[in-house]
């Protein structure tokens, strides 16, 4: 099947093709003609897997026949990095056409978005916060809105913006189109969905709990005292092109990325702590390939589509199941493969339990030469059998890595 079988019109299946896309991922066949159609629609399906372009396609076929002036579509996203990638692929898609978008996101010039509301966008891309400031302020309108996208639904959930999302909608009053975007359906959801949207049509995508299967997941357990050594070796192979590594707090992010520079590695933080100027700074820098390595927390786990990532490094455990699924899926996107590579202490014992309950596999284990692994759960790891071992390091690498346990990795490891 390819993009030309949708009834979308000859400017957007252009800008589809500029895009270089040809055929449809499976959550787009299945979403794009219900879209088309009108349907209210709850969608689920796994992160990488084209969301974005799912309800953008149906929305800018939409807005090209509405000739009313006034904000005519809506998409809700739960972070300011989200919001601007959607906003950069909706450039891209509607560049043949004269729809156009305006961002609204906390952490940026008020003065500069009211000039934005004031060239009379026909689509409105924005954070819940900072849209219900502009509608106390009443310098934004949705009386004309008639079409809604409410993207990453299950993390505007786990973020606490439910009561402002739903004081958003209640004030659109006019009949209109809701499209529901999540990587998970939960109860609360669930909730939002039923509240808001009229007998929606459902599009499940896959098994939403389990990553996908071109991402090789490796667990290496390690010593507290030597996580850092670890990471250097890990990035040491020739093959981690591209990695994002996450932290559990903002400190111990910037601390892993002050000794990966230290020790050549070039790297950049990214947390709630940067400023938005920061974030869009590193993020653009990782993107681009002038940082080979993005040590991050949670805050870029979920919805960044950033491509190309060949690895993801779980430096810290997450405790959740949940966040280590979405933290993994920053690779393997559409369709490529990639591999996911645990730093696993034996006091993460109980959640990699649940989290290797929940994918309902053991998850393979793993080995560097020359940096202990300890016994920790059920196997010992290294060996030709798990196929993850490294080649013998080098004199000089083992230099570096005695020089990291006696300085950098002990601060890491404190906080």
């Amino acid at each position: 099947m390819s993009f030309s079988a949708f009834p979308l019109s000859p400017e957007i299946l252009r800008a589809v093709r500029d895009r270089g896309h040809h055929h449809p991922t499976p959550v787009q066949s299945s979403a794009i003609p219900l879209a088309l159609a009108g349907r209210d629609l709850v969608a689920t399906a796994a992160t990488g897997s084209g969301k974005t372009a799912a309800f953008i396609l149906p929305m800018l076929n939409h807005l090209q026949h509405v000739k009313k002036s006034g904000v005519a579509a809506l998409v809700l996203a739960p972070t300011r990095e989200l919001a601007v990638q959607i906003a950069r692929e909706f450039k891209l898609l509607s560049r043949h056409t004269h729809v156009r978008a305006a961002v609204i996101v906390g952490g940026e010039s008020m003065g500069a978005q009211l000039r934005d509301l004031h060239s009379a966008p026909q689509v409105l891309i924005a954070c819940p916060g900072r849209l219900m400031d502009h509608l106390e302020r009443g310098t934004v309108r949705l009386d004309s809105v008639e079409m809604v996208v409410i993207d990453e639904a299950d993390r505007l959930l786990d973020m606490g913006f439910i009561p402002q999302v739903r004081r958003i909608l209640r004030t659109i009053k006019r009949p209109h189109q809701t499209l529901m975007f999540s990587a998970t359906m939960e109860a609360g959801v669930e909730s939002v969905a039923r509240e808001f949207l009229r007998n929606p049509e459902r599009v499940t995508i896959g098994e939403v709990r389990t990553p996908p299967e071109t991402i090789r997941q490796l667990v290496y357990p390690v010593a507290q005292l030597d996580k850092g050594a670890l990471l250097l070796a890990l990035l040491t192979r020739p093959e981690v092109t591209s990695a994002i590594v996450f932290t559990r707090t903002k400190i111990r992010a910037d601390r892993v990325s002050r000794m990966l520079v230290r020790s050549n590695v070039k790297a950049i933080a990214i947390h709630g702590d940067r400023s938005q100027s920061q974030r869009y700074a590193a993020l653009a820098g990782f993107r681009q390939g002038r940082y080979r390595v993005m040590v991050a927390t949670d805050v870029a786990a979920r919805g960044l589509d950033i491509p190309d990532v060949s690895h993801v490094i779980n430096f810290d455990l997450p405790e959740i199941p949940e966040t280590y699924i979405h933290r993994i899926g920053r690779t393997a996107r559409m369709g490529k493969s990639g591999e996911a590579l645990s730093l696993v202490t034996p006091e993460d014992g109980m959640a990699l339990r649940d989290i290797e309950r929940a994918l309902g596999i053991k998850l393979e284990r793993a080995a560097v030469e020359g940096i202990k692994a300890p016994e920790i759960l059920v196997a010992r790891a290294g060996g030709s059998r798990s196929g993850g071992s490294l080649r013998q390091l080098n004199q000089r690498q083992m230099a570096v890595l005695s020089h990291l346990r006696r300085s950098a990795v002990a601060p890491v490891m404190t906080h």
